[in-house]
């Protein structure tokens, strides 16, 4: 973790995630039909309460599986892009028309791909097992793997930071 790496967390109205090796562990299941891939359930139940707490949520893949983009509706995901080629250009749409500076984004990717895209956020993060020039390059390293928690690692981080974790209503 490098410092001053808490205090940025309270800057950040937006997560942006790749889904390969960050919301899955990376592995394909080939059978019929469409490639199938592996959720972790805390992983959706952080995204759920972030989106419930006002930060926009985006997801920007290369993949194109439609499985996954109804799992992340269904957890109320409105910016899902899949089959995304330039991530880079995506990622300044999605900055334009959020009104989003740098500082605000977290951006958690696992592979080269991601690279480019990781240097235009405040803090880029990755998964334990994200390739080495995506851990040299991030402000975080979850000690959790893709598709394992990392992603509910980082947004709880956030969230308590910005005491919106786990508020008890009565």
């Amino acid at each position: 973790m490098k410092e001053n790496f808490k205090q940025l967390l309270t800057n950040i109205r937006c997560f942006i995630l790749d889904v390969d090796g960050v919301l899955t562990n990376g592995t394909l299941i080939v059978m019929p039909g469409e490639l199938h891939r592996i959720m972790y359930i805390r992983d959706g139940y952080a995204l759920k309460a972030a989106i419930d707490s006002g930060f926009e949520v985006v997801v920007i893949s290369g993949g194109k599986s439609e499985s996954v983009r109804t799992r992340l509706s269904n957890l109320g995901v409105k910016h899902i892009f899949l089959g995304v080629e330039d991530k880079v250009g995506k990622m300044n749409e999605i900055m334009k028309l959020n009104n989003l500076k740098k500082e605000e984004i977290l951006y958690m990717g696992d592979d080269l791909p991601d690279f480019a895209v990781m240097k235009l956020v405040g803090i880029p993060c990755c998964p334990a097992d994200a390739v080495p020039e995506i851990k040299e390059l991030s402000l975080y390293v979850s000690p959790f793997k893709g598709g394992e928690g990392c992603v509910r690692d980082i947004i709880e981080q956030v969230m308590r930071i910005q005491k919106k974790w786990f508020t008890i209503k009565n």
